[in-house]
């Protein structure tokens, strides 16, 4: 048997030179100008950002910590500072309908301009309104039309009371209005003197008072006539002096917006309410004292409807805007309708709609979170139908409900043209792809952000450039290239592979302040790599209490582990146990025993409901591999028993299937396995090692036992060949294996590593079926024939096989 390779030194962790980066510290480099390692959302950005038919908005899909929320904001601010401004949006108020405010689309900075303009004019005519109503030219005017109907009035009552009186009668006004009344003996009848009348005589007048009465009619009459007409003229002359105010003004914004229609007709439309509706215009203002600040403030309620509710304004953006809505609510998302209190009452008007994050973003870009838009009720659904129906619609809440009953505003919708960029999880992309058809049509573009990038001399470049610039923007010392070095490695360690780079730039960026912290505790005025070292070292102690207390229970016995020696049928393997913010490795001690049966093997794991469906399928495996190992000239006859031993949580994986045979193969042949070696890894039926997971923590928990007991030089690890491009092992690790104090072993078989571990050949077998004597598979294959033989000798028999062979194959065998 040749002696084991071990895994090369130089091979355990992928050391980056310092000295070959090139710098002395971060603080001469440039920042960084580009999303790192991240080519392929990259590409699906800049098709998605490019694609403007409906549709193509752009689901950013990440593990948290990747930077994607940093790196997308990044990305649309760069795309978006050489676009065109899009344009500001107003509401107005509608004069023909109040409850369907009107919008303006206006270029930018126009909105808030005309907003002033307007506050300006209604200021300006507020003031010289009523000045022109107080005028002489205007009380002649006014003073003229009422003379004049009161002399028609008059004269008309004049001439009826003549007529009255040579008909004996008399015309007096009561508070029901104008009657005829007969005069007798020199004074009027009232109407029970009248009806007291002899009937020959009163018959005479009641006729010459209904001639009366009817001429009297017809003259109020004529006189409501004079008095319409002279509230025309009063209104006409109104209208005049009104439009000789407010003309000028007028004139004036309609030659500052001549090129806009749109504002000149609604500056129209002013000037027509104004002129028709004067009076809140001529009203003397309340005092305070008098009626208190609500009335003051209902007086101004009737000026509202000049004002110009800028709702979108563009007029410092640099542009297309890039709108981040953190907290997607439906009012966030699509404005509201605000309420204000009146003498008890609520009441609003176009002045309170407010917009929104889709107001805001309209003619750029929106971001959000996906997983805070679903929680929101509304938001989601109505997002999806503002973008098919290209629309911004502001509505209550309640409206969307169909519970609201009380009158409310309908603001006119605002057309809409914005890219949608979504950001969340793998997961919810894919439950939203296979459960919503509408996002299918609605979000066409993936953009997936990996969590691990290669590791080459560009990224190395951009990953130092990241370090640049976190340290330039939060103030942080400048790392020298021994700490920038550590950093990198770092990265790789974070995913388990030399080639590779840690894209989860958020754990990078603790790491680096803690550095700084170190450093500032230090007086240092840079980062060194003792302080690099210092922050992960400090990292992982505030996470490995219970690594601790594994650590302790081993060494004082109360968990059986033993790290020297030899035992049949007994192997140390190896377990990750991950806390969420820490992961490491755990030793146990992997038992089996045999016996003559027909069960089979026998997980324990399973039996106690202990066993998840992974470790389940990797002890099934192993009955695949004996099968087609040993069984070609004979039946299995076996009962074998394989456990954790103390072991009191689930177990699940398939990492310790290689473990679990070789205590299986150590029991059945009573061959020891060294108990200075744990091993780790997954079997396949051909008995091909195949890579696990968590290869770094394994060892390193491993190699904790050992050096607690005392490294002996005889100490190590049997790991899976191909899992020697994810070692990325600590330092002491490294170094120890550097004496010759602890091996790390690589395997790509089943009888690699069963050399390793009992110091005897596997063997092959031959031509003749057979394996070498002595070598182990022999030794199996012969055990396994004879408790064949003698499970069939006892079955025939109907007792234990003769010459005193009864006694427990495991004792036999050991």
């Amino acid at each position: 048997m040749t002696k084991p390779k071990e895994v090369p030194v130089a091979k355990l962790r992928n050391v980056c030179d310092a000295a070959g980066l090139g710098f002395t510290t971060t603080a001469d480099l440039p920042g960084l100008d580009t999303i790192v390692g991240q080519k392929r959302a990259v590409q699906a950005l800049d098709f998605g950002l490019g694609m403007r038919n409906v549709g193509f908005n752009v689901y950013v899909a990440g593990q948290p910590g990747t930077g994607k929320v940093t790196a997308v904001h990044t990305f649309l601010e760069g795309v978006a500072k050489d676009e065109t401004r899009p344009s500001d949006w107003c509401y107005i108020h509608n004069f023909v309908d109040a409850y369907r405010p009107r919008t303006l689309r206006l270029a930018a900075g126009v909105g808030r301009g005309l907003q002033q303009d307007m506050k300006s004019f209604i200021q300006r005519a507020r003031k010289e309104i009523p000045a022109a109503f107080e005028s002489d030219l205007y009380s002649a005017g006014r003073d003229a039309i009422g003379e004049g109907l009161q002399r028609q009035r008059e004269a008309l009552l004049a001439q009826l009371n003549q007529r009255a009186q040579q008909e004996g009668f008399t015309i007096q006004a009561t508070p029901v209005g104008w009657v005829v009344a007969p005069v007798m003996e020199g004074r009027p009848l009232n109407e029970q003197e009248f009806l007291a009348l002899d009937a020959a005589v009163r018959e005479p007048i009641r006729q010459r008072r209904e001639a009366l009465e009817a001429d009297l009619k017809r003259a109020l009459k004529e006189a409501r006539t004079w008095e319409k007409d002279a509230n025309r003229r009063l209104q006409t002359l109104n209208r005049e002096v009104a439009l000789h105010v407010v003309g000028g003004l007028i004139e004036d914004l309609q030659e500052k917006y001549q090129d806009l229609p749109e504002v000149v007709g609604y500056v129209n439309e002013v000037e027509e309410d104004i002129v028709s509706n004067i009076e809140p215009f001529l009203g003397q203002p309340q005092p305070e004292t008098s009626g208190g600040p609500s009335q003051a403030w209902a007086q101004e309620l009737a000026f509202r409807k000049y004002d110009v509710n800028v709702a979108v304004d563009h007029s410092e953006t640099a542009g297309a805007p890039v709108v981040m809505e953190r907290n997607p609510t439906y009012n966030n998302l699509f404005g509201r309708i605000e309420k204000e209190a009146l003498f008890g009452a609520l009441q609003t008007d176009f002045t309170l709609v407010r917009g929104g994050s889709l107001h805001q973003a309209n003619g750029g870009y929106l971001v959000l979170p996906v997983e805070e838009m679903l929680r929101n009720l509304f938001a989601y659904d109505s997002l999806k139908r503002a973008i098919r129906d290209r629309q911004i619609v502001v509505e209550e809440m309640g409206e969307r409900l169909g519970f609201l009953t009380t009158k409310t505003l309908r603001p006119e919708p605002i057309p809409l043209d914005v890219k949608i960029v979504l950001i969340g999880s793998p997961y919810l992309y894919s439950l939203l792809y296979a459960l919503d058809e509408d996002f299918r049509e609605l979000f066409k573009v993936k953009a997936e952000f990996d969590v691990r990038m290669d590791r080459n001399e560009e990224n190395v470049r951009n990953y130092v450039a990241f370090i640049s610039t976190l340290c330039a923007r939060e103030g942080l010392r400048p790392l020298d290239a021994g700490a920038v070095a550590k950093v990198v490695e770092y990265g790789s360690r974070a995913v388990e592979d030399q080639q590779k780079l840690s894209t989860r730039f958020s754990e990078v960026a603790d790491v680096l302040r803690a550095a700084n912290f170190w450093a500032q505790r230090d007086g240092s005025q840079q980062v060194a790599e003792s302080h690099v070292r210092k922050a992960i070292d400090e990292k992982v102690f505030r996470s490995n209490l219970i690594q601790e207390r594994i650590q302790e229970l081993i060494e004082r016995g109360t968990f059986l582990l033993n790290t020297t020696g030899e035992a049949v049928g007994q192997v140390n393997g190896l377990a990750v146990i991950d806390l969420g913010d820490y992961a490491f490795g755990r030793p146990s001690r992997i038992t089996a025993s045999i016996g003559l049966g027909q069960a089979g093997l026998v997980d324990i794991e399973r039996e106690a409901k202990l066993g998840g469906p992974i470790h389940t399928k990797g002890v099934l495996i192993l009955s695949g591999y004996l099968s087609r190992r040993y069984a070609h000239d004979k039946p299995l006859s076996l009962s074998a028993r394989l456990v954790f031993e103390q072991s009191y949580e689930g177990v699940e994986g398939d990492s310790a299937s290689c473990a679990e045979l070789f205590a299986l193969l150590s029991a059945i042949s009573g061959v020891p396995i060294r108990q200075g070696f744990a091993v780790t890894g997954s079997l396949n039926q051909q008995g091909e090692v195949q890579a696990i997971g968590g290869v770094n923590q394994k060892i390193e928990g491993f190699f904790d036992v050992c050096q607690a007991a005392g490294l002996t030089g005889d100490q190590g690890v049997v790991i899976p060949a191909s899992n020697v491009q994810n070692l990325m092992l600590r330092e002491d690790v490294v170094e120890a294996v550097a004496q010759g104090r602890f091996h790390v072993y690589p395997i790509g078989s089943v009888d690699e590593g069963i050399e390793i571990l009992t110091g005897r050949p596997a063997g092959e077998r031959g031509p003749d079926g057979a394996f070498p004597e002595e070598t182990l598979n022999h030794l199996v294959d012969q055990r396994l024939r004879e408790m064949a033989e003698r499970l069939r000798s006892f079955a025939r028999d109907g007792g234990p096989p003769p010459h005193g062979e009864a006694e427990d194959e495991e004792a036999k065998g050991k």
